[in-house]
This record gives structure tokens, C-alpha cells and sequence, in this order.
């Protein structure tokens, strides 16, 4: 049995969770629709974030919406950098740019 206590959304984040859950869906069927359809569903998706709250509810939808939480931690990422991200692979992957960034430029300069 499990003891999963289900989300209660507040009115005001439904339209979030109805796009959070069609993200969803569209990233586990990467074929599932076309460039156009998927930007559509992001642009309607970043407007819906803009608007949104924070909140408890918030953050329990993103945390149940990883597509979403992406996509919300990018809208801010010239704010909060890697705000919703654990903080070591965060960095690691910081990390592991600058090097591949330096590697490449020195690839470039020979």
C-alpha cells in the first residue's frame, strides 16, 4: 500500500500542472510532436512559470515535474544560477564545461 500523500493544487496552479503534465508526456515521447508543437508547449509553459507564485505548491509541482523545473530553472538562471539543482553535480558540470571549453580552444588555436 502505498502511503503517498497526493498533491492538492490550488486553482491558481492548475493551468501550470496541465502544461507540466503535457511536458511530461512530450518528453518521454520525444516523437510525440512536432519543433513547432514542442516550442508551443514551452513558450505557454514559460508564461505560466512567469505568472506563478512561489510557494509550497509551487515547489511540490516542480519537484514532481522535472521537465518543468528545467525548464523554470533556466527562465532564472541568470538570477539564481542553478537554483533547483543539487549543488555537486551542479558544479561538476560547471566544472567539466570549463574544461571541455579550454580543450577546445586550445584544439582551435593548433
Amino acid at each position: 500500500m502505498s502511503t503517498d500523500t497526493p498533491l492538492r493544487i490550488p486553482a491558481r496552479l492548475h493551468a501550470l500542472a496541465a502544461m507540466a503534465g503535457l511536458l511530461e508526456r512530450l518528453e518521454r515521447q520525444p516523437r510525440g510532436a512536432s519543433a513547432t508543437q514542442y516550442r508551443g508547449v514551452i513558450q505557454q509553459l514559460q508564461l505560466l512559470l512567469s505568472q506563478a507564485e512561489p510557494g509550497a505548491e509551487f515547489d511540490a509541482l516542480l519537484r514532481l515535474a522535472p521537465a518543468t523545473a528545467e525548464v523554470y530553472e533556466n527562465m532564472c538562471y541568470d538570477r539564481a544560477g542553478l537554483c533547483r539543482s543539487p549543488l555537486e553535480p551542479a558544479l561538476n558540470a560547471e566544472l567539466a564545461a570549463g574544461q571541455a571549453i579550454a580543450l577546445a580552444a586550445r584544439g582551435a588555436a593548433h
